[in-house]
């Protein structure tokens, strides 16, 4: 067993750094290092989350997810799940980076990457550092509710669409089957 040092990105908008390191056991399992990540966010564990294995170009990859989702009993295609994977089955490169999305409405995105080896086991995971303030988590709106989409109705005039589909209106009875 070994301890292995993550710092964990939280990516933002304002491209403020914002970021922890993290000491954990290889043997424990996602959903511990997932909950010390929200913790040392003061973010809630009550959203859907799911961990994706990345590359160095941040390419999302083999997801595992919070819960398990599957609808079949079979275990062909059945996702990992936070609580039963640990985190050395994933450890492929030196560097192995990761992706974190918590909430799916939010989206908020934490960019992983492993960092450093220790030869010492924590018997529990650790923030080590903490650098930036953590914004809070209601400080996002869900995916979609700051859009708004701009009509020329309010000028009381009939705009033509693009397929053509208000000639139809012109000249149209029952009879023209």
């Amino acid at each position: 067993m070994a301890g292995l040092k993550f710092r964990v990105l939280l990516d933002s908008k304002d491209k403020s750094e914002i970021f922890r390191d993290i000491l954990i056991s290889d043997s424990d399992n996602f959903e511990s290092f997932y909950k010390t990540i929200l913790s040392s966010y003061h973010f809630t564990s009550d959203q859907m989350a799911s961990f994706y294995i990345s590359n160095d170009a941040w390419d999302k990859g083999h997801e595992i997810t919070l819960f398990d989702m599957s609808f079949s009993d079979s275990d062909e295609g059945t996702p990992d799940v936070m609580s039963t994977t640990t985190i050395r089955e994933f450890i492929e490169t030196k560097d192995q980076k990761m992706i974190l999305l918590h909430d799916f409405l939010r989206m908020w995105f934490f960019l992983i990457e492993l960092i450093e080896y220790q030869e010492e086991t924590p018997d529990q995971p650790q923030i080590v550092l903490s650098v930036g303030n953590s914004p809070s988590e209601e400080s996002k709106s869900a995916e979609g509710e700051d859009i708004q989409f701009e009509t020329d109705h309010e000028s009381g005039e009939e705009e033509e669409d693009d397929y053509g589909f208000n000639e139809f209106e012109d000249g149209y009875d029952q009879y023209d089957y």
